[in-house]
């Protein structure tokens, strides 16, 4: 038996992976564990956690591999100085002593820390380190269920490399291109998140939802800041960006452009502006995205697509590039951004470094994702009683059946069972659900429940049967990470009024048959639910279709805004208690939130940064 550790860590979304003779048994983020969304730490927890259930000690584990170089991330850091200067010296000396004390000896750093989970682990000549770029590919090819595929990454930035094209075979993996630092579509999109108010690193998501609400008036503006060539190569114009000599993203000159200075979330309000702005580098992005795309396929003529990086994440840029049947197939890494990073490691030196074989799976390699923990009824009822909750066990049949009840009767939904997710988005073991027929349900569960911004959309998870009557999309989604329109018959057209109503006011349309999970450009970002990789939620699914004529329900993660999505039962009954869920359903538990002690409510509003 050979087992290779992959961890990632000390910039955001620390993580940790265990592959057992090449197979992936368990991933997890470090937040899920300290309960600090992004938590960048070294994953000390997720690292007891995935060598726990390999059942493996420390110093058992054959290979430890990290996800990036930290000598080659250094040498980015003097040549920008170096390249920039006397600009940047502030960001530069602020860098400067953590690298020296740490970073630049992380050999040393990793190894110390390591020592801590295994007193018999003595050596640190089992660790090695991969390419930031190769992690990411790795995490796309690998677990992919193509034999061959052209891989495609763009993120931030790794230690040079922002955007990658690789080609994969087998178990080989080879990076033939890439796009170098200070030119970054990652960093790109993160400069008008910064601009329009939004947390860099965290809040991107919230960029791609605004941006349906807006008009992309300022397209001709954003590319003035990109030199864009046809086959979706680019660079950008660093005199109106700050990243890379500054503590900022943007500067005067980029305000200047635009018009308005950097909105200060804390005073100002999200305006019209503000929407058409994302709407307006949101569309610049799916252009690059596309020419990327078409100029690979062209150049290699191979018809899968891989994507990995945080911009893989952005699922309408990913929805797009299936639209326009570039590639035959597309599959996406669902831990895309750097948590994943630990899983491409371990995986590029199984195959690549030491030459095992791959077994390529149909479906692929990632278990739906379901990598994480997950607790035995025991387990949950312990916790529960420790707790103080009140609650009834019901016979798996009688809690399906229940819950799809709830479910009809417009009742917000905590739904905990199996495997924790690996990656950011909850799939239905992790998630808080409703009824997506209720017109009144997307601005509850945003504002009573999660405690954020009224526009943000929620996903339809649908059985894989039922997909094509009610989207224009005929393929799998596992992973939540492709958007695709409402079928014309399932629509409801706003009138001319409606159409002409401010940005946020349109969400008051009912603008389908399906209103909690259409966005006002009547798109959805969909999730597909098979049985064989989770039969209770497609029993769920199933039974509230048999209720209601519908097979689509609302899913969202099970967390309120700032806080990672719950990890344990105590975690589950914690945010339960801290908004305004109606029922949680835990394991064989069914807790009703009329019969739980008012004692034990708890003020979820201020618990968590908000991100």
């Amino acid at each position: 038996m050979s087992s290779i550790l992959g961890i990632s860590a000390f910039y955001h979304d620390s993580a940790a992976c265990i592959l057992v003779d090449g197979k992936i048994v368990a991933a997890a983020q470090e937040e899920r564990f300290t309960r600090k969304k992004h938590d960048p730490n070294y994953p000390q927890n997720a690292i007891n956690f995935v060598l726990k259930y390999a059942n493996l000690k420390l110093s058992e584990v054959d290979q430890i591999v990290f996800f990036e170089k930290p000598f080659l991330k250094f040498e980015r850091l003097l040549e920008t100085y170096v390249a920039f200067a006397p600009k940047g010296f502030v960001s530069f000396a602020k860098a400067m002593p953590l690298w020296i004390k740490e970073k630049l000896f992380q050999k040393n750093l990793l190894f110390n820390k390591l020592k801590n989970h295994d007193q018999n682990y003595k050596s640190d000549e089992n660790i090695f380190f991969s390419d930031h770029h190769l992690s990411h590919a790795a995490s796309a090819f690998f677990p992919s269920p193509f034999d061959e595929a052209v891989v495609l990454t763009a993120d931030g930035v790794g230690e040079w490399a922002t955007t990658t094209v690789a080609v994969g075979k087998n178990n080989s993996l080879e990076i033939k291109k890439e796009i170098h630092f200070p030119h970054s579509l990652g960093l790109l999109y993160s400069a008008f998140t910064y601009y329009t108010g939004f947390k860099v690193n965290s809040g991107e998501y919230k960029l791609m939802g605004l941006a349906p609400y807006g008009n992309p008036i300022y397209e001709d503006k954003v590319k003035q800041l990109i030199d864009l060539k046809d086959d979706g190569t680019f660079r950008l114009d660093q005199k109106y960006f700050n990243y890379a000599t500054g503590l900022t993203m943007t500067n005067e000159k980029f305000n200047n452009l635009f018009g308005q200075k950097v909105r200060n979330p804390l005073k100002e309000k999200i305006t019209q502006f503000h929407m058409d702005i994302a709407a307006s580098i949101q569309k610049v992005t799916e252009e690059i995205m596309i020419n990327l795309s078409k100029s690979i396929r062209k150049e290699y003529g191979i018809k899968n697509l891989c994507l990995a990086g945080g911009v893989a994440l952005n699922c309408v840029a990913n929805g797009k590039i299936l639209k326009e049947k570039i590639f035959d197939n597309i599959w996406i890494q669902p831990a895309a951004g750097d948590a994943g990073g630990s899983l491409g490691a371990a995986l590029a030196l199984w195959h690549i470094d030491q030459g095992n074989k791959r077994l390529v799976d149909s479906n692929d390699d990632m278990n739906g994702s379901y990598l994480g923990t997950e607790f035995n009824q025991d387990e949950i009822e312990k916790e529960l009683n420790i707790a103080g909750a009140n609650f009834e066990t019901l016979s798996y049949d009688d809690l399906i059946d229940k819950t799809a009840e709830f479910l009809s009767n417009e009742k917000a939904v905590g739904w905990f069972q199996g495997r924790m997710e690996f990656g950011p988005r909850a799939l239905g073991a992790r998630s808080i659900l409703g009824d997506p027929r209720s017109d009144k349900m997307q601005k509850n569960l945003n504002l009573k429940v999660k405690y954020r911004e009224s526009f943000r959309p929620f996903a339809p998870s649908v059985l894989r049967e039922d997909l094509s009557e009610w989207f224009d999309v005929n393929v799998d989604s596992p992973y939540m990470l492709l958007v695709a329109n409402i079928n014309p018959d399932k629509k409801i057209e706003m009138n001319d009024e409606q159409k002409n109503l401010f940005g946020i006011d349109k969400l008051n349309v009912k603008r389908s048959e399906i209103p909690a999970v259409t966005h006002v450009d009547y798109s959805s970002r969909i999730q597909t639910v098979t049985k064989n990789t989770n039969k209770h939620y497609h029993d769920l699914i199933s039974k509230f279709k048999e209720k209601t004529g519908c097979p689509i329900i609302v899913n969202t993660s099970f967390n309120v805004r700032g806080e990672p999505i719950v990890n344990t039962p105590t975690d589950a009954f914690n945010c339960f208690m801290g908004t305004e869920l109606d029922y949680l359903v835990i394991g064989n538990c069914v807790l009703d939130k009329l019969k739980q002690s008012p004692k034990l409510k708890k003020d979820y509003t201020k618990e968590f940064e908000l991100d």
